[in-house]
């Protein structure tokens, strides 16, 4: 039982995370085209684009410091799994011969600040 109440709290932190996430990057120009693409392999929380620019963004949302940055939580395995999703979007829109770029966005829950990482890292694209 306790479990699954953890479990449902870290989720609405999520989405309250990927939410605000989603209000900085709309104000700040960019195009939102997917929110929460799954596949078989795994999710990438939100796709966006600056009309050039294909973005695929994972957001991590933190209350405190205590256990790192958010960014910090973005480790080898979850950078694989986000290229393998992005890989197989571009391949489900054809959106081949177009630029990718991937970000992060950092939610700090306990005061609402967004901070977005951009090119936080580097992925190769295998079709």
């Amino acid at each position: 039982m306790f479990g699954i109440k953890r479990k449902k709290r870290v989720n609405a932190q999520g989405k309250d995370g990927e939410d605000l996430a989603v209000k900085y990057l709309e104000t700040h120009g960019y195009r939102v085209l997917d929110r929460n693409y799954t596949t078989d392999i795994g999710e990438v929380d939100i796709f966006v684009t600056d009309e050039r620019t294909l973005i695929a963004v994972e957001v991590k949302s933190r209350l405190s410091l205590k256990y790192g940055t958010p960014a910090e939580a973005v480790g080898h395995g979850k950078i694989r799994k986000i290229s393998q999703v992005t890989a197989q979007y571009v391949k489900q829109f054809r959106l081949f011969g177009i630029p990718v770029r991937f970000d992060v966005v950092e939610v700090y829950l306990n005061d609402n600040t967004v901070n977005h990482i951009q090119n936080a890292f580097d992925c190769y694209l295998n079709y």
